[in-house]
């Protein structure tokens, strides 16, 4: 078996105890040495076969697992954040299934997720924003299709978690002042929940000289959007837990 497993942000306690005990149960490791700790890897069992992917290319990746599957051997294929996102899982599986190789998926605690907890931030605000949009911009990946480009997204109005495009600040910038103005706040998180994480948090107008400022120069994840409130004042406290909906149900 292939155990697909999304190795969290990085804090090896941030692994899920399902992920962690599947890597245990493996003869094979296999997972990005730039993107995954060592100390979770270290959950591997003694004597394990230890595969970093990082320069490896996808043929090459399928063909260690299928020496694996020819060995009765289970592999536990580790993927940084969720494997829902931008974990390049889906071309695997693919030829997997091409090979009749059974693999199964577990998740993991979402780079996001682990940012937003770094912030103190819900990143849903009662009467300011209830859409949190996951996106990227192109650099050195695949285009973005039509109508998902940071300019069409920025019409919502939406909180913005923009994915693998620090290097991209710029015009992540220039495409979203039009729509959300230099005073909407913004934060970056470098490396969330690893020791050297870094947290910046600027208005959209002073942001990319902020960043310019800082050590960051990947492994970001860029918030823009009005609920990144710094307090409270003013702000509409939610209907979940008010007395209005006590009196209506």
């Amino acid at each position: 078996m292939i155990h697909f497993i999304g190795a969290g942000p990085g804090a090896p306690d941030l692994l899920t105890l399902r992920g962690r005990d599947l890597i245990a149960e493996c003869a094979v490791c296999m997972y990005a040495g730039s993107l995954v700790p060592p100390e979770i890897l270290r959950f591997a069992p003694s004597g394990a076969r230890m595969i970093d992917t990082a320069e490896m290319t996808l043929p090459a990746i399928v063909a260690e697992m299928a020496r694996a599957h020819e060995r009765a051997e289970d592999v536990a294929r580790l993927h940084s954040g969720d494997l829902s996102i931008w974990s390049a899982m889906a071309e695997q599986m693919r030829r997997l299934q091409d090979l009749g190789i059974p693999y199964d998926v577990t998740p993991g605690v979402p780079a996001f997720g682990a940012a937003a907890a770094a912030l103190g931030q819900e990143l849903t605000v009662p009467g300011v924003s209830q859409t949190v949009i996951l996106t990227r911009t192109a650099t050195r990946s695949t285009p973005m299709p039509p109508g998902e480009e940071l300019t069409s997204l920025a019409r919502t109005g939406a909180l913005l978690a923009i994915h693998l495009s620090i290097a991209n600040i710029a015009q992540v910038v220039a495409d979203l002042l039009p729509f959300y103005g230099e005073d909407c706040p913004a934060a970056v998180v470098f490396r969330a929940s690893w020791p050297q994480e870094i947290i910046v948090r600027a208005s959209l107008g002073n942001l990319e000289s902020e960043i310019a400022r800082s050590a960051i120069d990947r492994t970001a994840i860029i918030f823009v959007g009005r609920s990144l409130v710094p307090d409270a004042t003013g702000i509409r406290e939610s209907y979940l837990y008010s007395r209005e909906r006590e009196r209506t149900t």
